[in-house]
């Protein structure tokens, strides 16, 4: 029996007063006396359970906000691109000038059914990740199939996609529609990629007969194909993935299931290679300038990330005595950055405008440059003078002096 039920029935029927009920079951006798009013007015139903929940939550999010959440998420799973949390959020904060944490738009997602458990999924926090510090310091190369429709409808013939991406920001380089992908293929794929973004220092691609013969028969294993010819030639260092473990080139693998999404959600599918190759441009545009990557920091699109940082090359000549390092932080809410230099704190003095921002420190001995790390902005470029510890910025100090303006005419 509840404790409703035994406080009722020890007034009622026991004829016990309030005090004494509540001195009994150790409860208030205010309760009481409202357990009271409310089974004289309602009976046997005050004893069912009712909800705890408030009457009015001014902080709850709105039916209009909640509604476009949703409806974001259709436009963009619709569309073929990614429509998590983090991507809504993204979209909120530059299209609609509204921010909601990751949290609450989870919530949303839940309470509408819009979200699929995967409770088999492996967690991220079991994969071993790694990312190359400089842009062009890696490239990823991979390639896939996918199917055009002949114009009846029917499925068509097999086609292979070619991807080069950068390592370090995820920008797709050079992505190509082939009837079938071969060896002559891939170097000129490979120089139309450095044409335009340089020499890479290194790539980073599995075991295909297209990339190396390592690992092919032995008579065949000794030589070498024409893509190791032209990396050797350039001075380009050459990196194979392990046989059978595919997640070593985990972020290639990732772009093309994303872009084969994408391709498989539009209305009007491709029936030759060069349909093909106009779609695979559309997306690229998109992914590279437009899309923002979970990855990333700052959620920032691979354009911003792959025009941050000085780009790697070939070979990079470094003085043997020379300190390079890249640090993520945030500016502090005086709008300073702290920077230790051989063995000393320095203070770095950025201003209170960029309070709390994210931020990246490229450091080269006792040179610094801070960028913005979402819109890759040069927020600040200093030497460092190792007699102070506190780099100003120059700036007078105080607020900045207003305007003033003239008199109208009388």
């Amino acid at each position: 029996m509840s404790k409703a039920r035994l406080v009722i029935t020890a007034l009622v029927v026991e004829g016990q007063t309030a005090a004494q009920v509540a001195r009994r079951y150790e409860v208030s006798r205010g309760w009481v006396y409202k357990l009271k009013a409310r089974y004289d007015a309602e009976g046997e139903v005050a004893f069912e359970p009712r909800s705890r929940r408030p009457v009015s939550s001014p902080t709850a999010t709105s039916v209009a906000m909640v509604d476009l959440v949703l409806r974001l998420r259709k436009e963009l799973a619709e569309a073929g691109l990614d429509a998590g949390a983090d991507t809504i959020g993204w979209h909120l904060a530059h299209h609609h000038d509204t921010t909601l944490s990751r949290a609450t738009i989870n919530r949303i997602l839940n309470r509408a059914g819009a979200v699929t458990p995967e409770p088999a999924k492996r967690p991220r926090s079991s994969y071993i990740r790694f990312q190359a510090d400089q842009p062009n310091e890696c490239w990823q190369s991979d390639f896939t199939h996918y199917r055009l429709t002949r114009p009846n409808g029917k499925i068509g013939i097999d086609t292979e996609i070619l991807t080069w991406l950068d390592d370090h920001s995820r920008f797709a380089l050079r992505v190509s529609a082939h009837l079938k992908i071969t060896g002559r293929i891939v170097v000129a794929s490979f120089r139309q990629a450095a044409d335009l973004h340089g020499y890479p220092a290194s790539t980073l691609t599995d075991n295909g007969m297209v990339y190396t013969v390592r690992l092919a028969s032995a008579g065949v294993a000794g030589g070498r194909t024409g893509f190791e010819a032209e990396l050797r030639r350039l001075g380009i260092v050459q990196k194979n993935s392990r046989p059978n473990h595919p997640t070593t080139c985990g972020k290639v693998e990732r772009f093309q299931q994303t872009l084969k999404k994408w391709l498989a959600a539009q209305p009007v599918q491709p029936a030759s290679t060069y349909a093909l190759q106009t779609l695979i441009d559309q997306f690229v545009e998109t992914y590279n300038q437009h899309r923002p990557h979970r990855s990333l920091p700052g959620r920032c699109t691979p354009a911003v990330a792959y025009q941050a940082r000085p780009k790697a090359r070939p070979n990079t000549d470094r003085s043997a005595d020379s300190h390079d390092r890249v640090r993520r932080d945030h500016v502090d809410a005086n709008g300073k950055l702290t920077l230790r230099v051989n063995g000393r704190l320095h203070h770095i003095g950025i201003g209170r405008t960029h309070a709390r921002t994210p931020v990246l420190l490229l450091v080269h001995d006792l040179h610094a440059r801070i960028i913005h790390a979402t819109t890759g902005e040069i927020i600040r470029e200093l030497t460092i003078d190792p007699t102070r510890d506190y780099q100003p910025t120059g700036r007078p100090r105080g607020p900045a002096p207003k305007t003033q303006t003239a008199e109208p005419p009388r």
